[in-house]
């Protein structure tokens, strides 16, 4: 009869390839490994003590960000420090992999342990979409450039990955989903009266992979996932207010409070407003025909970026006089909206809009998330009235989230006829995986989680594996044939116990010749502490659960 913990050796059929993982690790990890200095050999100086103390501290924080990075669990600090040394000794041998092993610049590999963790943030958009009543669409990444040359000033445009195809037309990879949202709207709108044949509103959602040529930065990569939500076919505040509560209702699913995460709110025709009062008007056009409003927009939007004196000096480059350019900036540095609204010298219904969204925050139940920024416009041209984004308290990371009103986008693009108000937000998947990170908010997944691996004593028994792998599937569960048997039944327990199985199914011959197989459960111990193991009849793999807890009680 076979056991647990024998150390019976089946037979590895002769066709069995045993490869080694490559190295995860490029030229640059080893150069910068390696420019912390060698490791101190006999007795150091005072000074090489200092040296030496610095390299721990930096050999450690490159482990510790080398492990977040691979999200591996068998990438430990030592394996990576170990791995490192090698190559290092070696003479940086990883310099000599062909470049195109490594993805282009920007872009991300998602290996199993990554993609659970994607899967995971993915699916907490689905549940906060789904909850707020969303449905969920999708389109091909490939657009028409046209699509998304819609004003002058705009970053966007020289973003993106265009090329013409093999019949002559101009496309791209979409840099955002807005205007591919819009498309697909007007191709269900009469655009000779403007009648949309669906029923509105919509609210729709979607995760679209969204590419953009920019420099690379933490938590900006050429191309990123993108949660959008919008809604099409309401004209007041109250879409505005269910896109933010559907947005704190995220951050709060994550255990994400508004005491590290912040939403600013403003609206572009407040704005629209104060640069009217210094003759810059929407729709103004400048000696080269491009619009001076959405320069000024776009101008506006890198104030956080690059401070209040060089957008004092963009904006002279749009014929915007220093005296002028002092009076916007102070302006957007209004601390509240009647702070604005007396600075501007009147009142409008814009102002009115903002107010109303942060009387229905309150009701809500959401205010504590948001504040007023009078300086937050974003960068898009197609927004007209409330934008908003969200941001870091601590103020480490770029914007997580950000969203408004465009309520003439579908009349660029479908006719005068399609004044067809819309709001959405768009939110990138890399932001917020770096906040998780730093707040420690993000799961930590085991192994693969299936339910059983399977493995057969012998290249003979393969057969009856897979008949027992077929049936325990039709039971409902998950289940990891084992392609090859390891070197000895206690190495298939260790690497199902590895992968984070939950119960280990040795086909053996002794329980095969009686009609049953052993199943070893490796989560529940019975009452001495030992794993629960029983033999289960093979016309019975139903039963297994009431087995199991029937032997843990023993």
């Amino acid at each position: 009869e076979t056991t647990i913990t024998t150390t019976q050796q089946p037979q590895t059929p002769p066709d069995v390839l045993v490869i080694n993982m490559s190295s995860p690790f490029t030229a640059e990890h080893v150069a910068e490994w390696t420019s912390f200095g060698p490791k101190l050999k006999g007795k150091p100086t005072p000074e090489q003590q200092v040296a030496a103390k610095e390299r721990k501290a930096k050999c450690t924080e490159m482990k510790k960000r080398l492990v977040a990075e691979l999200n591996d669990p068998n990438w430990t600090e030592k394996k990576i420090e170990k791995e490192l040394d090698r190559l290092a000794e070696e003479g940086g041998k990883a310099a000599e992999r062909p470049e195109y092993l490594d993805g282009p610049s920007g872009t991300r590999d998602f290996y199993p342990p990554e993609m659970k963790v994607q899967n995971w943030l993915f699916d907490k958009f689905r549940e906060t979409a789904k909850r707020f009543g969303f449905q969920e669409y999708d389109a091909p990444v490939l657009e028409h450039v046209k699509l998304y040359e819609r004003k002058a000033g705009e970053e966007i445009v020289d973003q993106m990955y265009n090329f013409t195809d093999k019949e002559g037309k101009h496309v791209t990879l979409r840099p955002e989903m807005t205007p591919t949202l819009a498309r697909m709207v007007l191709n269900k709108t009469n655009l000779q009266t403007g009648e949309v044949r669906l029923t509105l509103p919509l609210k729709w959602f979607s995760i679209p992979q969204c590419w953009r040529f920019e420099t690379t930065q933490r938590g900006r990569k050429r191309e990123h996932y993108q949660w959008n939500m919008d809604i099409v076919g309401v004209d007041h505040v109250n879409a505005e207010l269910e896109l933010l509560a559907a947005a704190c209702y995220f951050f709060s699913s994550l255990g994400i409070g508004p005491d590290v995460v912040g939403v600013k709110i403003n609206s572009r025709a407040v704005l629209e407003a104060v640069l009217a009062k210094h003759n810059i008007k929407k729709g103004q056009k400048d000696e080269d025909g491009g619009d001076i409003f959405a320069k000024a927009c776009v101008i506006i939007d890198k104030l956080d970026k690059i401070g209040g004196e060089a957008v004092t000096e963009l904006l002279g480059g749009i014929g915007v006089n220093a005296e002028s350019a002092a009076d916007i900036l102070k302006a957007l540095q209004a601390p509240t909206v009647d702070a604005l609204t007396e600075h501007i010298g009147t009142e409008s219904d814009s102002v009115e809009e903002v107010r109303r969204l942060f009387q229905l925050a309150e009701a809500y139940g959401i205010s504590d998330y948001l504040v007023f920024d009078a300086s937050v416009v974003r960068g898009l041209a197609y927004y007209t009235g409330i934008v908003w984004e969200a941001f870091d308290r601590r103020g480490e990371l770029r914007a997580i989230m950000g969203g408004g009103r465009y309520d003439r986008l579908l009349e660029l693009y479908g006719g005068e006829k399609c004044q067809i108000p819309c709001v959405g937000f768009g939110f990138g998947d890399c932001v917020i995986m770096e906040l998780l990170k730093e707040c420690n908010k993000l799961p930590q997944f085991q192994g693969s989680g299936v339910d059983y691996v399977v493995c057969a004593f012998s290249p003979d028994l393969y057969g009856s594996a897979a008949k027992i792998s077929a049936q325990l599937r039709a039971c409902g569960c998950s289940v990891d044939l084992m392609p090859s048997p390891k070197k000895n039944a206690k190495a298939s327990f260790k690497h199902a116990d590895q992968t984070g199985a939950k119960r280990m199914v040795f086909v053996a011959p002794d329980e095969i010749s009686k009609g049953v197989v052993r199943i070893k459960d490796l989560r529940i111990k019975d009452k001495n502490g030992e794993a629960v193991q029983v033999d289960c009849p093979l016309d019975k793999l139903d039963t297994v659960d009431a087995l199991v807890a029937a032997a843990a009680e023993k």
